[in-house]
Parts: C-alpha cells; structure tokens; sequence
C-alpha cells in the first residue's frame, strides 16, 4: 500500500471513528433524559410511556443513520475537506435530536414538538444527502461508489414524507408519529446499494 493509500484510508477511519463517538455520546444524552418514577409500583411507569416511546423511535433512527454512514464511508476511497464539513454538518442536526425527542415525549399530544422533530429530521435527512452528493463527487459520477448510490429513491421519498409531517403535526400529531414510524420502517429494510458497489 502506498504512503497516499494509506492516508486516504486513515482520513476515511478517522471520520468514521469520530462519528460513532458523537453517535455514541448523542444516544448517551438522550437516554439520560429518561427520569426513574416517583413510585416503586409497575403503575407508576405507565406516564413514562411516550417518553419512552420517543426515545425508541430516536434510538432507531440513530441506528439507521449510523448503519448507512459505516457503510458510505467504507464504501469511499478518500475524504477531502468539503466531506469534513459535510459530515460535521450532519452530526450537527443529529446532535439535535435528544432535545427534540425530549420535548417530544414530554408534550406528546402538542403540535408543535411534534412538528420540531420532524424539522430535525428534514435537515439530517438533507444534510446525509449533502454528505453523500460530496463523496458521490469527489469520487466521480463514473465511479462505483456513484453506480451503487444511483438516484437514491428511499432518501427522497424520507424528505418527502418529513416535510408532510411537519405541518400535519398541527392538524394531527399521531399523523405525524406514523410517518415517522413508517419511515424508520422503510429503512429497516436491508439496503445492498453500498455493499454491492463497494469501492476497492
């Protein structure tokens, strides 16, 4: 291996393994936010339920985009500085997500947390879509990479289904929380775009 693989290949390590650890602390963050009961009985955890419920749904998201960042960036020969920026970005509105989740849980049944998660959600769904354009670019419209990526169908149709839950979390916030669900749902579903084009 060249001196220039190699520092290809530990830029790309260093980002992925920065990322889990901003991944991890976000997770950490948010579990804090689950406060015991007051009470010692099994009835007393029955109002915690939504706010659990939230920070289920945001666990599974959390996952969901650290499955699909370990396997773009795996999938990337070399990272340059507009990927850096692309992907601080990311974790920027990812970092949003426990307070989001929090307030969420806490006033489920307003419109407006709801329609805050789903903001959240917009924008770390448009900046993974900034981050992966970057590396698609940097790599080349020709390359493995950009063939595996192709046109992306299941991330705008997350886009289009975030941006209509937004506004109908004001009509409706259990409108909302089945997008969310249903979206989480599509991305649970094993996607071989990446594995199958690898880059080498």
């Amino acid at each position: 291996m060249s001196t220039l693989s190699a520092r290809a290949e530990s830029g790309t390590q260093r980002l992925e393994a920065f990322s889990d650890g901003v991944l991890a602390i976000i997770i950490t963050i948010m579990v804090l936010e689950l406060n015991a009961p007051k009470g010692p009985a099994l009835a007393d955890l029955r109002p915690l339920l939504p706010a659990f419920l939230s920070y289920l749904l945001s666990f599974v998201y959390l996952g969901i985009y650290w499955n699909n960042h370990h396997s773009l960036i795996a999938a990337a020969r070399r990272v340059d500085g507009r990927v850096l920026w692309a992907n601080l970005h990311l974790l920027f509105w990812l970092s949003l997500v426990p307070f989001a989740t929090a307030w969420m849980g806490e006033h489920h049944e307003a419109g407006w947390p709801a329609a805050l998660y789903g903001a959240v959600m917009v924008m770390a769904a448009l900046a993974y879509t900034i981050l992966q354009s970057a590396i698609v670019a940097d790599h080349g419209p020709d390359s493995e990479l950009a063939r595996a990526v192709g046109r992306d169908w299941k991330g705008k149709l997350s886009l289009a289904c975030y941006a209509t839950s937004v506004p109908a979390a004001f009509a409706a916030p259990l409108l909302s929380y089945a997008i969310y669900v249903l979206v989480a749902l599509l991305w649970l579903v094993p996607d071989p775009r990446l594995r199958a084009g690898r880059a080498k």
